[in-house]
C-alpha cells in the first residue's frame, strides 16, 4: 500500500487548510484470485487448516513478532480431506515472515475479524504458509 492521507476530522481540515475531510477507513480489503479453499485443500498432503486467529499480541514491534492463539477451527488435512479437528495452538511469528513463506494464496472472500474494532468490515485470501511457527499446545477452547 502506499499512504497517500491521514485521516483528518472536518474540524482540522478546515483549521490547516487542507481541503475535504479524510475519514477512518474501517474495513481491510486484501486481494486474491488464486484457488478456492476447497481447491486448496484438495491440492494439500499433510497440513493444518486454521480457521480463526484469536488474542494477538505485539510480542517486538521493531520486527513485528506478535503471538496469539488458534481458537474456533483447527483442523488436520490430509490427502486433500479434512480429517478432524485438532487442538489450539499458541504460535509466535511476524506476518512478514510468515507472507514471505507463502506458497499460494487463495481467492478472497468475505472475513470476520475476531477482536479488534479497527476493521468491521474484511476480505481476505486463504494463504498457505509453509513453516508456520506454531509454539506449544494451548488448553483454550
Amino acid at each position: 500500500g502506499e499512504l497517500r492521507a491521514l485521516v483528518t476530522p472536518r474540524y482540522w481540515a478546515a483549521k490547516a487548510g487542507a481541503g475535504a475531510a479524510v475519514p477512518a477507513v474501517d474495513n481491510l480489503i486484501v486481494p486474491g484470485d488464486g484457488p478456492t479453499l476447497d481447491q486448496m485443500i484438495a491440492s494439500t498432503g499433510r497440513a493444518l487448516l486454521v480457521t480463526c486467529f484469536w488474542y494477538i499480541r505485539t510480542v517486538d514491534p521493531q520486527s513485528a513478532l506478535v503471538t496469539g492463539l488458534t481458537r474456533d477451527g483447527v483442523f488436520l488435512v490430509e490427502q486433500g480431506q479434512v480429517k478432524g479437528a485438532v487442538n489450539n495452538f499458541r504460535w509466535n511469528m511476524s506476518p512478514i515472515a510468515a507472507l514471505s513463506q507463502a506458497t499460494e494464496i487463495g481467492r478472497s472472500g468475505l472475513a470476520l475479524p475476531r477482536e479488534h474494532d479497527e476493521f468491521l468490515r474484511a476480505k481476505a485470501p486463504p494463504v498457505r504458509i509453509v513453516r508456520f511457527n506454531m509454539s506449544s499446545v494451548s488448553d483454550a477452547r
